[in-house]
């Protein structure tokens, strides 16, 4: 199946977004043309989702150097510095951000004995290139995890791993967009993920868009669902995956793989091995993001909590690798012991030069 629509893509001389703010009420893209802009869209969730933000920082790199001065090596290398360090303030979880950032200073520190402009140059085409690798390695996360679905099942997802959080086709909505184009009958259940309600929003939007049956619930509806037998599996993407498993995710994924774990239902996480953070050992060491409480007491800009009620506000929980059943990679479906498996599938690429 086509996609129908377009997360993220370089248009000659700026980024253009689908501004995920406007969802479902309003297809509208816009157009970054500064670091300033590009900065606020990832902070303020136009653009969302591990992969796609990594993808949106190397575009944002890309971008903020195109006036960079060309006369001297020194001040190019300072306003470089000052560009990454901007975007990798935006937000703390999504480790995409980082490995995207690191991917474009290996390029940078590669290409010192060519001129400034040739640098720009290069900043865009692997900005670009990232994008197209993201959209391919998609489809083949999709691929590893297709026949985790059987026909005829309901699984349930938790805040959005689709298109909209990636180049393309999505992580764990591209297993289930996977398993649908090998002819299985299969139905998806959505829970609203508050408190910006990405899965009511975004994912029921896109799974409609996809032709895919959707059914939307309050997050608190879901053990009921697991209770009465009528969710199969379970399959969530991520922001972050420690060393041994551990997963950081949209808040409220935590309760859902315990609410799997207790009714025997199988829990899975789909996502790129740039995900895996080799350096954090667990998800202890994985930085939880906390946003404005606002976000919490107000619903579409309406008050819907007293005035001066204290509210906390964590965008991100960790699953503990115990309650995940695997974690579908472009590379494999990976089972505990995690590490090793991640070891391997590391050695693989390295091996294969992507």
């Amino acid at each position: 199946m086509e996609d129908p629509f377009r997360t993220i893509a370089w248009d000659r001389d700026h980024i253009r977004l689908l501004d995920q703010t406007r969802l479902p009420g309003e297809e509208l893209y816009i157009d970054v043309r500064t670091l300033d802009e590009l900065c606020d869209a990832i902070r303020r969730l136009s653009v969302r989702g591990a992969p796609a933000i990594g993808i949106a920082a190397a575009m944002g790199v890309a971008l903020s150097m195109r006036d960079a001065p060309e006369d001297q090596r020194q001040r190019f290398d300072e306003r470089f510095e000052e560009v990454c360090s901007r975007i990798a303030a935006t937000r703390p979880t999504a480790v995409n951000l980082f490995w995207a950032i690191d991917r474009v200073k290996g390029l940078v520190e590669g290409a010192r004995s060519l001129p400034v402009p040739e640098i720009k140059e290069l900043l865009v085409n692997e900005a670009v290139r990232m994008e197209q690798e993201d959209r391919d390695l998609c489809k083949r996360i999709g691929d590893a995890g297709k026949d985790l679905i059987a026909d005829g099942e309901t699984v349930l997802t938790h805040c959005n791993a689709g298109g909209l959080a990636t180049a393309g086709y999505g992580t764990a909505l591209g297993v289930i967009r996977a398993a649908v184009e090998q002819g299985k009958k299969i139905r998806v259940v959505a829970d609203e993920t508050r408190p910006l309600n990405q899965g009511a929003r975004i994912t029921s939007w896109e799974l409609m868009k996809l032709s895919i049956p959707v059914t939307l619930i309050t997050d608190s509806t879901a053990g009921a669902l697991m209770q009465r037998g009528e969710i199969h599996k379970v399959v969530v993407g991520a922001d972050r995956i420690a060393a041994n498993g551990d997963t950081a995710n949209k808040i409220g994924t935590y309760t859902v793989a315990v609410l799997a774990k207790h009714h025997g239902v199988p829990f899975y996480v789909a996502a790129p091995l740039s995900t895996v953070d080799m350096s954090v050992p667990s998800g202890k060491g994985i930085p939880i993001e906390e946003r404005d409480p606002t976000e919490v007491t107000h619903l579409c800009g309406a008050r819907i909590a007293p005035e001066g009620v204290t509210a906390i506000n964590l965008a991100f929980d960790v699953t503990p690798h115990e309650l995940i059943r695997g974690i579908v990679t472009e590379w494999g479906t990976a089972c505990d012991p995690y590490e090793k498996a991640f070891q391997d599938y590391f050695a693989r690429k390295e091996a294969a030069g992507s």
